[in-house]
């Protein structure tokens, strides 16, 4: 089974995702990472179902009424957060829960509504797919230097080797 961070990860870097679903998780010790899972905890303390793992594939941070809420730092990965949104929503429709979502981003103090329809459930079918076919990979997908590598817990991973200026 395909989870929500698979999905972000997908939407983010394939290398990442092929690393994480090999058990190389170097998240643990993340600056970032760990500033994101106290942001989790502190927020929706107002609401009664919250981090609700949902048969033991995901874990929604939060429901509200006709939401399901996620709350992230920043929209640098605005795109990425957004499918990992969707998939929750999807994959609570296929349980015959119907929902919207909302994002909060809590720097911008801005807040983004998703709705999940026909053709985004079509594409999360399809990234289903991609995304079994790249765990299933001997090898990692190539590396790409992407804009924020430099900020990635995979960063000392991937760039141990590479002798090029790789300041994202």
């Amino acid at each position: 089974m395909v989870n929500g961070i698979e999905i972000q990860y997908f939407n983010v870097c394939k290398r990442k995702l092929w690393l994480y679903s090999k058990q190389i998780t170097m998240e643990v010790e993340n600056d970032r990472v760990m500033e994101g899972k106290i942001l989790h905890e502190r927020s929706y303390q107002r609401l009664e179902q919250r981090e609700m793992l949902i048969d033991n594939q995901f874990k929604i941070d939060a429901v509200d009424g006709e939401y399901i809420r996620e709350v992230k730092i920043s929209s640098k990965m605005a795109e990425a957060d957004k499918w990992q949104l969707l998939f929750y929503l999807y994959e609570l429709k296929l349980r015959g829960v119907n929902k919207k979502g909302l994002i909060s981003y809590t720097k911008e103090k801005k807040t983004e509504e998703v709705i999940l329809d026909i053709e985004k459930e079509h594409k999360l079918e399809n990234m289903i797919k991609e995304i079994q076919i790249i765990r299933n990979q001997d090898y990692p997908p190539t590396l790409k230097k992407l804009p924020y590598c430099s900020k990635c817990a995979y960063f000392d991973f991937c760039f141990s080797d590479v002798e090029e200026d790789i300041s994202c």
